[in-house]
């Protein structure tokens, strides 16, 4: 049986969405750690590992203001499975907030309560 590692929510802190992922995982009493994406990068492997486990269509956050600036050029980047990693790793602010690696070792992106429930609860 694999151990179990922490919780750990990569994102940043003024974004809402992290904000009340965050503040549900401390109105349930769960223990996380977190990871800011301005102060500390986004950690390569753990990128590839995402990308790997829930593929680039999740990762990518199309809906957000860096997304809508960018140039069409750019924006192809996001459709290669073979480029996509450098872009997110140049612009941080794309990655679909916030990623959480779970205890089991799942990932998920955004914040559902109920997919988030779930997690909590084995």
């Amino acid at each position: 049986m694999r151990p179990m590692q922490p919780i750990t929510v990569y994102g940043i802190p003024n974004c809402d969405t992290v904000k009340r992922a965050r503040a549900w995982l401390e109105a349930q009493g769960v223990a996380y750690t977190f990871h800011d994406f301005k102060r500390a990068g986004v950690p390569s492997q753990h990128l590839k590992d995402w990308l790997d486990q829930i593929g680039r269509d999740k990762v990518v956050n199309r809906q957000g203001l860096t997304w809508r600036r960018m140039d069409e050029s750019t924006r192809a980047r996001a459709q290669s499975d073979a480029s996509v990693h450098g872009l997110l790793m140049e612009q941080s602010s794309l990655i679909k907030r916030p990623v959480v690696e779970w205890a089991d070792g799942t990932v998920t992106v955004g914040f559902d309560e109920a997919v988030w429930r779930s997690q909590i609860s084995g």
